[in-house]
Order: structure tokens, then sequence, then C-alpha cells
């Protein structure tokens, strides 16, 4: 099962890069976080909120279901949705053959300086979800989503073969010697270990500058978007200066058996978890 992870320069058409990975054979393709222009979570801006649309007959999404059913590909679309007086960082799943499989509202919502998300977006209410494509069951996560190894194991746990993280992370704009493309790598290359399961994450490319209500901020995202293997190892990256696909293949079937095997669900044991349900560590929710 060929996957790939798709990411580009601003200006760059998606479907143009989406088109080059069906033509190395891909089958599901990841494209980054909120493709459709800049990053605008730098700033906190009213104006900002036109361009969240609602989920339903979403035109970007109708494209990209056009797109998928010609080309035969999975394809999760990722965009900004606004459902009444509600507003989220949302997936939908486009199926091969056109068709919409539901939608993933983004669970973790940060705030910081440079990825201001907190004032646009609700955190997200659909809980984590995996999808039956085609091809395989996926699990789509996003962005500071991929820092969570819960979000990563209640995916997994649920069935999902492949993890998918859509992403926009780059450089701080309040501290310009701090450098986490390793740390990001490394943490999801954890998850893709610890539960056995190849995974993709798709960052953006190139500096985005954006004026704010304090003045200009700037974002140079460092790409180097790649897909892990079922023991974290990295099979295909790209680098932090061209548009890149990333194309990798997988044999599922055998995958599933090297996790059965070795012990990892089996061993689990839920009953002294419970700690886990609680913030401080001492007080479990009711």
């Amino acid at each position: 099962m060929p996957a790939t992870a798709c990411f580009r320069l601003l200006g760059v058409p998606p479907r143009k890069l989406v088109r080059a990975a069906h033509g190395k054979g891909a089958n599901i393709i990841l494209i980054q976080e909120l493709f459709e222009g800049y990053y605008f979570c730098q700033a906190q801006r009213e104006d900002f909120f036109q361009r969240a649309k609602p989920y339903k007959g979403h035109p970007t999404i109708m494209r990209m279901q056009n797109l998928a059913k010609e080309l035969g590909v999975v394809i999760p679309v990722s965009f900004f949705e606004e459902a009444n007086n509600a507003h989220y960082n949302s997936i939908a799943i486009i199926d091969a053959d056109g068709s919409d499989l539901g939608l993933y509202r983004k669970s973790h919502i940060p705030d910081g300086p440079g990825y201001q998300e907190k004032f646009y977006f609700n955190p997200g209410d659909t809980g984590f979800k995996v999808f039956e494509t085609k091809f395989a069951k996926i699990g789509v996560a996003i962005c500071w989503d991929q820092w969570f190894p819960e979000a990563a194991r209640a995916l997994v746990l649920q069935g999902a073969e492949i993890l998918l993280y859509p992403t926009a992370i780059g450089s701080e704009p309040q501290d310009e010697g701090l450098d986490s493309r390793e740390h990001w790598k490394r943490v999801m290359q954890g998850h893709a270990g610890a539960n056995l399961v190849p995974l993709v994450a798709s960052n953006r490319i190139g500096k985005e500058v954006i004026q704010t209500e304090h003045g200009r901020s700037e974002i140079t995202f460092y790409g180097n978007s790649f897909i892990a293997g079922p023991t974290g190892e990295i099979v295909a990256s790209a680098n932090d200066k061209e548009e890149a696909v990333l194309v990798a293949e997988f044999d599922l079937a055998n995958i599933k058996r090297k996790r059965h095997s070795w012990g990892i669900f089996r061993d689990r044991r839920p009953d002294l978890y419970k700690v886990l349900l609680t913030l401080d560590g001492t007080n479990p929710r009711a």
C-alpha cells in the first residue's frame, strides 16, 4: 500500500502535487494543514474569520472529491470550518471513489507567539476517529495533536493501520534560536514505534510574513516532511527548501502480524491507566 506526503511552497497548486504523487504510485496522499493559503494564525485578526466556510458544500472539498475520484486516491482535506457560531481546524477524509467519509476536528489547540490558534478555533468535539478507506484504515490527527501519545494510541486502538498528521510548524517568532524540527520528528517516530504502524507527516515550507496587531510576524516553516515505518525508522524524508513528493510502500498485512506478535496491545493494562483521565495526576474527572 503506497502512502505519500506532499508539501508545498505557497503558490504551488496542491492539485499539481497530488497528481505528481499519483504518478509515483501513491494511493493515500497527505497535504499539509490549512493548505488553501498562508498560515493565518500568526495574527489575531477579525478579518481572517472570512476564510472559514461550512463543511457541507465547501468548494475545496468538492474539488478534491472530483480529483480523488478521477485518480482513484484517498485525500484528507484540511480546512477552516465554520459551524454556525463555532469554528474548527478540520479535515474531511475523501475516499478513492470521491465519497466523503466524514470529518475530524482538531482536538488540541495551541496558543503561543506565531501559533495563536485559540483565537480562531474551538477545541474539536469529534473525538479521535478512524476512517476505513479503500486502501487502509487511517487515523488522522492535526499538527499539535501529534505531540500527544494518547491521541496516537487512541487511533491505533480503534484499528488505524496508518497515522497521518498534516502540519504547519516552523520557527518561533519570539526566539530565533529555537529549532524544534528534530524534536518534532522524534516524537512522531516514537508514535510509530510504540504502536507498530507507519506514520506520515506533511509540513509546509517557506517564509510567511503577516501583519499582526503588534506589527509584522514572520515564520520560516521547516518542511522536513517524512514517512516513518512501524518501528519508527524514517523511510522517506524531504528537506526544508523545496516542495517534494515522498512515497513509501508498506505491507499492512505483514505489519499487522508483527504488531500482534510483539505483544504491546496484548499486555496493556487499562485498569492501571486511570491517572490519564486527570489533569494533575491525582483527581480523576467524574
